[in-house]
């Protein structure tokens, strides 16, 4: 089991970076496919990014396909997402999760995840 803690989220501008990172308060992260998902306003939670245990292999969604990029450090815990090219679209709840079912898949429906964070507000500016 882990217990996950977002953080790095804020207010940035449009065209603008931020990194968001994701840590475990209790547990280690390896072993574990780890995935952002995000939920703006009125909206459904949405995938945003996953990368699986081992390989290091990641799938992205459409709207943030080379843009953002995710990436993992076993060894600090740590998962993070690298957010650039920042749009006003994308101002969400970025929550974290992970999954040690078929830790090697990259899934991206929320109920492949059992793990979540309470995840990070960000909002960007035009």
């Amino acid at each position: 089991q882990v217990w996950l803690v977002e953080s790095g989220g804020g207010l940035g501008q449009a065209g603008g970076s931020l990194r968001l990172s994701c840590t475990t308060s209790r547990g280690t992260i390896s072993g574990y496919r780890m995935a952002w998902f995000r939920q703006a306003p009125g909206k459904a939670r949405e995938f945003v990014s996953a990368i699986t245990s081992s390989t290091g292999s990641t799938v992205h969604s459409d709207s943030v396909q080379g843009r953002f990029s995710i990436s993992r450090d076993n060894a600090k815990n740590t998962v993070y997402l690298q957010m650039n090219g920042l749009t006003p679209e994308d101002t969400a709840v970025y929550s974290c999760a992970a999954s040690v079912r078929a830790s090697n898949t990259l899934p991206k429906t929320t109920t492949s995840y059992e793990y979540w964070g309470q995840g990070t507000q960000v909002t960007v500016s035009a």
